[in-house]
């Protein structure tokens, strides 16, 4: 059920058509930059009041920390898990560069982990939800939102057709953006197999729309039910 980004979809799917067209890469980045500016807080792209907006910008801080169903994460873990994703993925792989994430910011985010969190049990999502400070959280996606714009604007034709390289991969690794366990080490495989434009199809863009919906259904669950799986206490 559709509970976020109604059009968000078809947007997608006019990127998807046009790039890897040389003589589109200007389109195709201006597709790829609309689409992002509504993924993200409107104050990273000065845009009007948008979906996210209304996601968080009421949210109490207890809510962030809620595991609706057992079948459910909890909006703290997607924004941390999207966040470091697109900063992996998108500094590292796309730009060559090091990512946003540090020793400082782990810090300041009051973080037990590096990685993006995929492979966390129940018991570690709560109690990385229960840790991670929110206002920081908040603030390093939009800075990674930010970063993301400007590596976007900046990328040629060529770069469209580039495939993910080894050292990338290899990167992530070192920087401790993947674990040794199986449903954390599957993102490298899965990242190696695209090119510079599949990334942009996938992780900044139909990876965000999929989670903000779960987070939008999350939110009207919690605030219409009165039972919940989980939550930080």
């Amino acid at each position: 059920m559709k509970y976020f980004g109604n059009g968000l979809s078809e947007r997608h799917k006019e990127l998807n058509a046009v790039i890897r067209k040389p003589d589109k890469v200007e389109m195709a980045k201006q597709l790829f930059l609309d689409l992002h500016a509504k993924l993200h807080l409107s104050t990273i792209s000065n845009t009007k009041q948008n979906e996210v907006d209304l996601l968080l910008n009421d949210l109490a801080p207890r809510e962030y920390g809620i595991m609706p169903t057992s079948k459910d994460e909890t909006i703290a873990w997607v924004l941390w898990h999207v966040a470091r994703i697109e900063d992996l993925t998108m500094n590292i792989l796309v730009a060559g560069r090091v990512q946003l994430f540090n020793d400082d910011l782990k810090k300041q985010l009051n973080s037990p982990i590096s990685d993006t969190g995929n492979a966390l049990s129940d018991d570690e999502i709560m109690d990385l939800s229960r840790r991670l400070n929110i206002d920081k959280l908040i603030a390093y996606r939009n800075a990674v939102g930010e970063r993301t714009r400007d590596i976007v604007k900046a990328l040629s034709v060529d770069d469209m057709k580039r495939k993910v390289s080894a050292q990338g991969l290899e990167a992530i690794k070192q920087a401790g953006g993947v674990t040794e366990q199986e449903d954390s080490l599957y993102l490298l495989d899965f990242w190696s197999k695209k090119d510079v434009a599949g990334l942009l199809l996938m992780p900044p863009t139909r990876h965000v729309i999929l989670h903000l919906n779960d987070c939008s259904k999350w939110k009207r669950h919690i605030r219409e039910s009165k039972k919940c799986f989980r939550q930080v206490s």
